[in-house]
């Protein structure tokens, strides 16, 4: 029998935050404060919570560590917002093994991502999500991020997906190409829930027709990119596009350097955390850094570390 995915398809709605995996000095995970960085998000009104996708570093930490940061992140929400970990990776059996572990853990959906680096076809990409979907009973995600990937998923190997695996519900679409957004609602449904993963379209995606954002600025000022959804959703399109142009500027400055180096700054100055990343990745640029004090200043943001 196959499962009904429309009350899932319904609760998941609005901005989802990639929270960011926190690291001691020793570069051990922070398990306490991913607890505590989840908390400050459910405070500020996030409308779901997502780990271990492009802000939380994936492919900088073990297989063991995903699982664990997985667990702490859904007992730590417990039920209160709907949770979709980040589960794909480059290799095609790991990502099999998380997305049943989230499965396991009790997720309400998997956000998978186009393997990166080894740049698959299409017809490569439909066989590895379609396997993938197949082995599990818990909702899809697809993320599409060409910019990481160095591959994007055509809309109608996405459109193929949809009709053939009902538990592939949605994606989540960091594609600066605007056209390639609309036509995924005009092939895979309007009911499909597309979500966007490019700071700048957070609220155009929403005019489309789009179901929320995943944005990593929202580690930063969750509760300023919440109240921007909400407002749309309550049908006030002058106070959501006001917001988006107040977010404009945090948003570019956090992607001057690659996520989420910028945003584990901010969220050093702010006190949240260690700012630490594990190589090959690490902080911005002193310059960079000085400058994303400055903007944080202007959004009123209480800094601890000046």
């Amino acid at each position: 029998m196959v499962r009904d995915y429309n009350e899932v398809k319904a609760s998941l709605r609005g901005s989802v935050t990639p929270v960011i995996t926190p690291f001691k000095a020793n570069h051990d995970v922070d398990y306490e404060t991913l607890s505590e960085l989840i908390e400050f998000q459910l405070e500020n009104g996030t409308h779901a919570i997502s780990v271990t996708g492009t802000s939380g570093e994936p492919s900088s930490l073990t297989e063991e560590e995903r699982v664990n940061v997985m667990e702490t992140a859904y007992k730590t929400i417990n039920g209160r917002v709907p949770f979709i970990p980040g589960t794909g990776s480059t290799n095609h059996d790991e990502t099999m093994r998380l997305t049943k572990k989230a499965e396991e853990i009790g997720a309400d959906a998997a956000l998978v991502i186009v393997p990166y680096y080894n740049k698959p076809n299409q017809q490569a990409l439909y066989k590895h999500f379609k396997t993938v979907a197949d082995s599990v009973d818990i909702p899809i995600i697809v993320y599409n991020i060409p910019g990481r990937t160095a591959q994007n998923l055509e809309v109608e190997t996405l459109a193929n997906l949809s009709r053939d695996c009902p538990n592939i519900i949605g994606v989540k679409e960091s594609n600066k190409n605007f056209e390639h957004v609309n036509r995924v609602l005009l092939n895979c449904g309007r009911d499909f829930l597309l979500f966007s993963g490019i700071e700048l379209l957070c609220y155009p995606m929403l005019a489309i027709g789009g179901a929320g954002s995943v944005s990593a600025t929202a580690n930063v000022l969750p509760g300023k990119v919440a109240q921007m959804h909400d407002a749309w959703f309550e049908g006030d399109v002058e106070t959501a596009q006001k917001l988006h142009y107040e977010l404009m500027e945090l948003n570019d400055v956090l992607f001057k350097d690659t996520n989420p180096a910028p945003v584990k700054a901010a969220l050093g100055m702010m006190g949240k955390i260690e700012p630490h990343l594990r190589l090959p990745m690490d902080l911005p640029s002193e310059e960079l850094q000085n400058e994303i004090r400055e903007t944080l200043n202007k959004y009123g943001v209480n800094l601890q570390l000046v």
